[in-house]
Order: C-alpha cells, then structure tokens, then sequence
C-alpha cells in the first residue's frame, strides 16, 4: 500500500473523515501537513472534524465547524477563503476566524457529503500563508426515511399439514438512510395478521408455519408483516406488507360412498357394453389426489364390469354378460373405490378406500329362440337317395311361455335345390342327389321364428361334409404319346404310366395295372406294374415293321383299392417309328405325322414347296400395292368419296325389267386413265338406234353394242369425275306393249315428229292418237 493511501486512511480513522480519491492524488501532501500542524502544533492547518447534520432546520446558520491556520495572530490580518461543493451557497465561512456554517437544509440521501477547498491569505499582501487544501463535510443521517417492501404484495404455497417451523417464503424490507451510522436502517420484522398459525423471524423476515392446518377445512390465509427501522424503539416509522398464502392438496383424505347401497336394473335383451347405473365416491381432495379407481368384487364379477371416467370421478358399470331371467333375476355386487395415488407418508391414516352394494335386478323380455349349438355340422355320403336324412337343429323359446318354434333355410338358389327342413321338427334332408367330386362342403344358415310373434327370429350356421364313396374309376392324368423304333429290342422301356381318381378314400390312393385280357397274350409288349401307382410299358419282342403295323393300341386296366373297388380301361396309343442309331424322336414324331396324313415324304416336300411359292407371290402383291398407295393423288380420298356418290341419269325410268340393266358396280373398278379419245356425236346415233330400236328387242346386239361404246367413252372422258356411269334406257322393258316411250329419241319440235305410229297401240291410245296424229281432222 503506497504511503499517501496510508496517510488518508491514518486521517480518516483520527477524525472520521471519508478519503476521496483526489484527497489521494491532489492533496494528500496538503493533508499531511494539516494532520501534523493540528496534532503535533506545527506550522500549518489546525481544524475539527467537519459534520453537517441533514434536516436540520434554523433560522439562523448552523455551525458546522472551523479551520484556522497556526499563524494565525487573531490580530485580523489573515482572511480565509472557501472554494468547492456548495461553498457561498450551502456553505459560507467567516473570513477572519475561519468557522464555516450551513445555510440549507441537507439530504444525506441525495448527497452524503461535500468536498470543499480552503484557502488563507495576508490581507495587506494578498500572498497566501497557508497552501490550499481539501477537506470534507459529511452529512450526518438522521432517521428521515420509513421502511419500504419493494416486492409486495407477496404469494406463497405451503402443502397443508406441514409440521411446524416449516419455512413458508421470506420478505424483504429496505430503508434509505445510513445503515452505518445509528440505527435508522435496522429493521424489526413482526407478525401484525396471521397467528396462530405463521410466525416471522424478526431480524430475516422468513414466515413459517406455527401449526399444522388443513386444507379441506381452509385452503388460504392473509398475512400482514410490519417492518420498523430504529430496531423497533419509540418513534420508528413503519411499513406492512400482505401475504397471501395458499395450502396445497395432499392426499391426506380417503374416498367416501354418498350411498352404502344402489339400486339398478338391466334389461335381458341388453347387448354386451351396455351401461347399468353409476356410482360415485367423494373425495374432498383436488386434482391427482382426488382420482381412484373402481373394483368389483364377491358376486359375479364376471357378468358385470366397471370402469372410471377420469373426469367425474363417476363409477360407470357396465354388462359384460348377457344376462338370462329366466336363469337368475337379481345380482348383488360389492363395489370398492380406491385412491390411485398414495401418500406413503399418511398411511398410518388409515386404507383409503370405501365400499358400497350394488343391486341389479334382470328385467324379463321376449326373447328370440336359442339354438341349442351356435354352429352345427353334419354328414351324409354322396349319392344319398332324395329325401334322406342329413341332421336335425333344435331351438327353444327361453321365455316361460316356452312359444312353438318354425324353422326355415335362408339359402340361395343352389342350395334351395339340395336341402330342405321340416319346418316343426328341424330335420335337414337331401332334396337332390350330391356329388362329393362336386362340392365337398356345403353351408345352410337355418332360421327359428317364434309362431307368436314373428319378429323374434334367430339364426344357426349348418356345415354339410359329403362323404367320400367310390364312384370314380381311375384313368391316366393325360393322353400319353407313346413311340417305339423298329429296331427296339425286348425288355426296353417305352413309356412310365400314372393314373389319377377323383374320389378321396381316407387310407389314400393305390393302383393296379395290367393289360385288358383281350390283350393279355399278345408278345409285342408288357406292363410292369411299379406298386406305387405307376407302371412300365415294355417291348415284348426285339424289332418291329412298319410295313406290318404303325399303330398298336394297348387297352391298359387300372384298379383302384375303393370298396368296392372300381376299374377302367384306358387305350394307351403307341407310334411306331423308323429311328436312327440314337433313336431320334423329333423324327420319329415327323414320321407318325405323315403316316397319319397318309403322305410320303416326297409328297410333304412338294406342298411345302408350293406353300413358299404361295407365300412368295403373296409378298410381291402386298409391295406393289404398297408401292400404288404411296403414288396416290392428294386428292384420292375426297375423289373415292365423290365415286360414291355421284350417279348421273340422263333419262326416264325404264318398265318393270329395269333392274336388268348393268350393276353400277361393275363401273367401279380401278381403271387406269387411258390416251383421251375424241367424243363422238351422241346425239344423232341414239337417234338412229332409237328407231331401230322399235324394231328390236333388249337382248339385241345392236343395243349390246351401244352399252358398250358408251361404256368405253365414258371411262376414257377426263373431262367427267372418275367412274360416273350413263345408263340409257331406249326402250320399254321386254314385257311392254307399247314399247318405249322414252325422250331420248323426240326430235327437236313436235312439228318434226310424225305420230301416225300412236293409231297401231291400240284402243287404249286411241284418244292419244287423235290427238297427236297427221291424220286428225280440224274439227278434232
């Protein structure tokens, strides 16, 4: 530590004085000299410790102290000079002999001192005589400030039934004035609201519990706390503050039943699930402490259930049995409530649990019948007789009235043809034959109604098994292509036999194989029966001709061991073949194909030659006209639209044999266009073939010749749309009299044309003839 600091801390202990840091720096030299002229009467500053006290109130200054300079004479020769805080305004000093006085009224908790500067001179040479020093003022406290509880008001939480001392929260008092300086900052806590159950430490101001208290009997209390400065002596001032505090739950309390006895009642009809009654246990604690569960207990617990709703609190029971009236009409159960959570530390207390009787009366119903089995299963053998006897369903009525019962099948089509039941007695029988092979299984769904009321009505499953007889013969799985080469020796292997039975014995299938006794000698081959449902067909003899025989068709016999046991015969085709050295069988297959068409080989050859040049042909005509419909015309498709259905008629309808004029069809073919050929003169050749036309029928060449030329300009004209048609009619049909009455042949004006012919038609025309004829008269 430096010795200025020691200096000011020598001074401050000496004279009670606080040591500012420019005490430190500035003046600690000044200071030196001022302790060592007051204390040891040397050449320097003599003065007093320098107090102001606050609040102090006087019409005159106050005398706060006085500096004075050991050169002083007294004589007035010395002025003294104050600088600093408040100096001329709070504070002022008496020139001539130095004492210093307060004008103001001081607040030490604004400001706890005041650093000022003192200063002597001569007055005849204006030359101080003492160097300037620093020194303070403290402000002396004075009890002016009451106590303050910066965090009121304040809330706690306190379990209930907590011992006693058991610390409940601290409060906390503050006063501004000087704590080191009398006792105007001690305080002294104190209970003013809340015993006998809280206290407060008087020096902490910790509340804690005096006693123990009950929640249930009351859950909050309002404390009042009074602190007071002056460590409570006369004339302290004072402030209170609130508390409020809360006991929280513990499970101290046990479940209690509002009723030690309940009623209900349940209907028999009520399904499983279905809701009796409620019970309900009060327990005067909150939240987790008041939750429990619901047991049942002694009778029956089996036919009924309980469960809690968390929410209420409630008891729900419910039906986990159907019930029966007639079997037993009253239940007496025992139900128990108990606490969820224990608090191990109240046990002694006692078991927290109640209990209470329950009482459940069974309502009587009209009940459907019952079946005396859910699910019935029966037998019968296939190919039973119509009529037979498959199995009986009984039901009852449960009620007392003990109802007749009717029964019925619920059954599709298919089975509606198979089954029936008698409707009083419940016996199920056949009512077509069955085939196990067919359906194994069957299931019918039988009904029982009561007669007396039609509504009740109950339902039973029936499973049906057809039992297995032997019905079936055995036979091979598939049709064996069987071959041997003409050089086969005997004893070779040719081909391994199996067979298959529809019928399912229950000690399994086992088969026997020979040949048909028809067969039974003959030396070409023989069956070697393996014992375990398969055999060996073998060769019986070495080499074999085709030129004798191709085919052999070998009648095998297949036995069964069914009772009785069942047998069959089955061809089994074998293909002689011309093998190679390997027995090639693609070959031998090829061989029995051609022998079976009844062609040779060179025959085979010759149509597989004619097929390709088919195929050949085929190809090109397909690329040609690919190659046609590449080079259409844009326009092709509307042109084969307009082909369909432009049709030209030049002339009137024709007789009865129209119809045998040329198909439009025949127009219709996809001609080339040829080199144009100038048109000829229509007009005057129909003229001409007109008339002769009257002298010769339909079938005449002349008009065969004409149809045709005009049949050939008309599919050489580019100036008309592609494959119209001109069809002209020069005469009447065949069967006409009258022949043609057609316009083509009419000259250009009546005037031209002579009518005389119209008076050799007959009498029908004859008007027609007058009129038009050269003949007529004017008078016509």
């Amino acid at each position: 530590m430096n010795s200025s600091v020691l200096l000011c801390l020598m001074v401050m202990l000496v004279q009670l004085w606080p040591c500012s840091p420019s005490m430190q720096n500035s003046s600690a030299q000044n200071t030196v000299q001022s302790f060592t002229a007051a204390r040891r009467v040397k050449r320097g500053w003599l003065w007093e410790p320098l107090f102001a006290t606050e609040e102090q109130i006087s019409p005159d200054p106050v005398y706060v102290g006085q500096l004075k300079s050991d050169l002083d004479k007294q004589d007035g020769n010395l002025q003294y000079i104050l600088t600093g805080e408040g100096a001329g305004s709070i504070f002022y000093i008496n020139e001539s002999n130095g004492k210093i006085y307060v004008k103001q009224k001081l607040d030490r908790e604004k400001k706890p001192f005041y650093t000022l500067r003192a200063e002597a001179i001569n007055r005849s040479t204006r030359l101080p005589v003492e160097p300037e020093s620093e020194f303070i003022i403290k402000v002396r406290d004075v009890n002016d400030n009451e106590p303050q509880f910066l965090d009121g008001p304040y809330l706690a939480t306190v379990p209930e039934m907590s011992p006693e001392g058991t610390s409940v929260t601290q409060v906390t008092a503050t006063d501004a004035d000087d704590p080191s300086y009398g006792n105007s900052a001690r305080l002294l806590y104190s209970l003013i609201q809340g015993q006998p159950y809280f206290s407060v430490e008087p020096k902490t101001g910790v509340i804690r519990m005096a006693s123990q208290m009950d929640r249930e009997t009351k859950d909050q209390y309002l404390v009042i706390i009074q602190a007071k400065d002056m460590v409570g002596q006369p004339g302290a001032f004072s402030a209170t503050a609130t508390v409020t505090i809360n006991l929280s739950d513990i499970n101290d309390n046990p479940p209690k039943f509002q009723q030690r006895l309940y009623y209900m009642s349940v209907s028999e009809e009520a399904p499983v699930g279905t809701t009796i009654g409620k019970v309900f246990a009060e327990d005067s604690d909150t939240g987790e402490n008041a939750a429990m569960d619901y047991f049942i207990e002694t009778d029956s617990p089996d036919v009924f259930n309980i469960i809690t709703n968390n929410e209420t609190q409630e008891g729900i029971i419910l039906l986990n049995k159907r019930v029966d009236y007639e079997s037993r009409r009253r239940y007496s159960i025992q139900v128990k409530a108990v606490n969820r959570y224990i608090d191990q530390r109240f046990l002694k207390e006692g078991p927290f649990e109640d209990t209470t009787i329950v009482k459940i009366n069974v309502e009587d119903a009209d009940e459907p019948p019952v079946f005396t089995l859910e699910n019935y299963v029966m037998e019968i053998v296939e190919g039973a007789m119509i009529g037979a006897l498959v199995g009986v369903v009984t039901a009852r009525d449960p009620d007392n009235d003990d109802s007749p019962i009717r029964y019925s099948i619920v059954h599709s089509t298919h089975l509606k043809r198979l089954f029936s039941i008698n409707e009083h007695n419940g016996a199920i029988i056949t009512t077509e034959p069955l085939d196990r092979e067919i359906a194994s299984w069957h299931n019918v769904t039988v009904t029982a109604t009561e007669t007396r009321n039609p509504e009740k009505i109950s339902e039973a499953n029936v499973y049906i098994q057809v039992l297995d007889v032997n019905d079936n013969a055995p036979e091979f799985p598939k049709n064996y292509e069987t071959f041997v080469c003409e050089n086969a020796v005997s004893g070779q292997l040719i081909q391994n036999i199996s067979a298959v039975d529809q019928d399912d014995p229950t000690e399994g299938h086992h088969f026997y194989f020979s040949l048909a006794q028809e067969d039974a000698n003959s030396s070409h081959f023989i069956v070697k029966d393996n014992q375990d449902n398969t055999a060996g067909i073998f060769t019986g003899k070495s080499g074999f001709r085709k030129q004798e025989q191709f085919f052999f068709y070998l009648p095998i016999l297949i036995q069964d061991n069914g009772t009785p046991p069942l047998t069959s015969t089955n061809t089994l085709t074998v293909t002689l073949c011309d093998c190679d050295t390997e027995v090639n069988t693609f070959y031998c297959r090829y061989g029995a194909f051609m022998y079976s068409l009844g062609l040779s080989t060179e025959a085979l050859v010759a149509v597989l030659a004619c097929i390709l040049i088919f195929l050949v042909f085929f190809l090109a005509i397909v690329a040609i006209r690919q190659q046609q419909q590449q080079k259409k015309p844009p326009f092709s498709e509307k042109m084969e639209e307009f082909r369909e259905n432009i049709v030209s008629y030049d002339d009137e309808g024709g007789g009865e044999e129209d119809t045998e004029a040329f198909d439009i069809s025949a127009l219709r073919t996809r001609t080339v266009m040829r080199t144009h050929k100038p048109r000829k003169k229509v007009a005057s050749e129909i003229q001409s073939l007109y008339r002769q036309s009257l002298q010769v029928g339909p079938d005449s060449a002349i008009f065969r010749q004409f149809i045709s030329e005009k049949l050939e300009e008309a599919n050489t004209d580019p100036s008309v749309p592609p494959y119209d048609s001109l069809q002209t009619y020069a005469f009447e049909g065949t069967g006409s009299l009258a022949g043609s009455l057609s316009s083509l042949g009419s000259n250009t004006s009546d005037m031209d044309q002579s009518y005389d012919y119209l008076a050799d038609w007959g009498p029908h025309f004859k008007q027609l003839a007058g009129m038009y004829s050269s003949h007529k008269t004017v008078g016509d």
